[in-house]
């Protein structure tokens, strides 16, 4: 039987007026991971602070996901003894 292993992501918001920022740690993986994201209201859209956090949190998630296809494709590189590309793509 194989073994189950759990990662786990902790997103920390900071807000400055308009502006959103997330920080994104990836724990429970070989190293942990830090991605982060930020999002800034437009002056003529609702004041709704979850929108904000939303767009934030995306795109701290799309930074660690870069991050873990980087040390993937350095661990394979270091197997293959030469330059590899991973394609970031999405499965439907």
């Amino acid at each position: 039987m194989s073994e189950t292993r759990t990662w786990a992501v902790t997103i920390t918001f900071t807000e400055d007026g308009d502006k959103t920022r997330a920080d994104a740690v990836l724990t429970g993986g070989p190293e942990e991971i830090r991605g982060w994201g930020r999002a800034k209201r437009n002056p003529v859209d609702p004041d709704v602070p979850a929108v904000g956090e939303e767009v934030a949190a995306a795109r701290a998630l799309h930074d660690v996901a870069h991050h873990l296809i980087e040390q993937a494709m350095h661990a394979i590189e270091s197997w293959e003894g030469h330059p590899v590309h991973v394609t970031e793509s999405r499965i439907p």
